[in-house]
């Protein structure tokens, strides 16, 4: 492993990408970046499990101590401020290239397919699969067999509302399609250099105030909590802006001008910062007192302080492992380069192994964290374990995933 060079002084520039990074077309630390965040939407989804905090297809009926609802609480807070927005900055920062290497019908078709078909997939086959997951402990005379639960599911008309995680991947496409309508409208070209310039720390603290006032008046309408088939526009805010960040990213080679200082910099912010301002507008706020509903959206200054901390949290706690991983994990042994070839794999069949191997845990009644980490760790490794042995091995999904 490299020697961390985040001690280096602000001032000097990062190192420029390594030659064999280049020649391959990767960035190392990018691909580890991607993996590490799938990880985390599985550990999310294990903590929903368990904290009722959230949304998911199966919650255990197990009491939550305070303590634990502080615990999860906080976590998951904090990992919604930043891994979906970061997932798709990274995408972002991909699309430029492509664009132009493929032009805008090539561009769209390789979209279509490489988020589209997955979409499909998960809608038509493995949505009802993780529905029937829920029944498995129930008894047979429960919720009924696969096919029946399917053909429910079909007639009902539900598959449109379907998409599980993969709503990202819908996100995702109508992003590509705005992108691809934007590049249309100016005849092929990008804004002027001057908007991919680096940016310093006031323009990154206006980036956060656009993205926090936003999200404020979009949860008016749409508080947190609430969906359009699946979509949470409440978070939307941010996901377009982060997406819009990676594009500008691209142009102006951010990533590998970033100074390590900046790193420092907004690691503080997002962390020490974040859990500051996290805990005053807990306390302030009445969070104690019941008053969650206040926070969630609506004519409330929580809302406001709420939808603010987000991108302050987000923004910081993203750059910094953004510095982080390049001056530390820009490169990949064996089991680095396995964890990245079948993490998207792994964010699409998540779903239904996290379900079951929850239900299997259904009858252990151990400490809540103790089983929040387990599933996490279990899910993780069975469905890495799928994908590789079983999934990507069939010639049609590996062409996909």
């Amino acid at each position: 492993m490299e020697q961390i060079l985040l001690s280096r002084p602000a001032s000097k520039p990062a190192p420029s990408v390594k030659a064999s990074e280049k020649a391959s077309g990767r960035l190392l630390y990018i691909d580890n970046l991607r993996w590490v965040m799938i990880m985390l939407v599985v550990s999310m989804h294990a903590a929903v499990t368990y904290s009722h905090l959230g949304s998911w297809y199966y919650m255990e009926d197990t009491p939550v101590s305070l303590a634990g609802q502080g615990i999860f609480g906080t976590y998951q807070a904090f990992l919604q401020s930043f891994f979906m927005g970061f997932l798709f900055f990274i995408a972002g920062y991909f699309v430029p290239k492509a664009y132009d290497t493929k032009g805008p019908g090539k561009f769209l078709k390789d979209r279509a397919l490489r988020l589209g078909l997955p979409l499909l997939l998960y809608l038509f086959l493995l949505q009802p699969v993780s529905i029937y997951c829920i029944s498995l402990f129930h008894g047979p005379d429960v919720g009924g067999g696969l096919g029946e639960i399917y053909g429910r599911y079909i007639t009902s008309g539900r598959p449109w509302g379907g998409t599980g995680p993969l709503w990202f991947c819908e996100a995702l496409l109508i992003f590509c399609l705005g992108y691809t309508l934007f590049r249309t409208l100016r005849g092929g070209k990008e804004l002027s250099p001057a908007a991919h310039k680096l940016p310093g720390n006031a323009i990154i603290w206006g980036f956060i105030a656009l993205i926090g006032i936003t999200t404020f008046w979009v949860r008016l309408p749409w508080p947190n909590g609430t969906s359009f088939y699946n979509l949470q526009f409440c978070y939307f805010p941010q996901y377009i802006l982060f997406f819009i960040a990676g594009t500008l990213a691209y142009r102006g080679n951010w990533l590998n001008k970033l100074p390590a200082g900046t790193g420092k910099y907004w690691g503080r912010v997002g962390l020490f910062g974040g859990l500051a301002i996290w805990a005053a507008l807990l306390i302030l706020g009445g969070a104690f007192k019941g008053q969650l509903p206040a926070y969630q959206g609506g004519l409330h200054w929580q809302s406001m302080g709420m939808s603010c901390w987000e991108q302050v949290a987000g923004v910081g706690i993203s750059i910094y492992f953004l510095i982080w991983f390049r001056e530390r994990y820009n490169q990949q042994g064996a089991v680095a380069r396995w964890f990245s070839a079948n993490a998207f794999a792994v964010y699409v069949f998540h779903a239904p192994v996290l379900i079951a191997i929850s239900r299997m845990m259904g009858g252990w009644h151990g400490p809540i964290l103790l089983k929040f980490l387990l599933l996490t760790l279990l899910s993780i490794l069975a469905t890495y374990a799928l994908c590789a042995l079983v999934i990507r091995r069939i010639p049609l999904l590996r062409r996909i995933l």
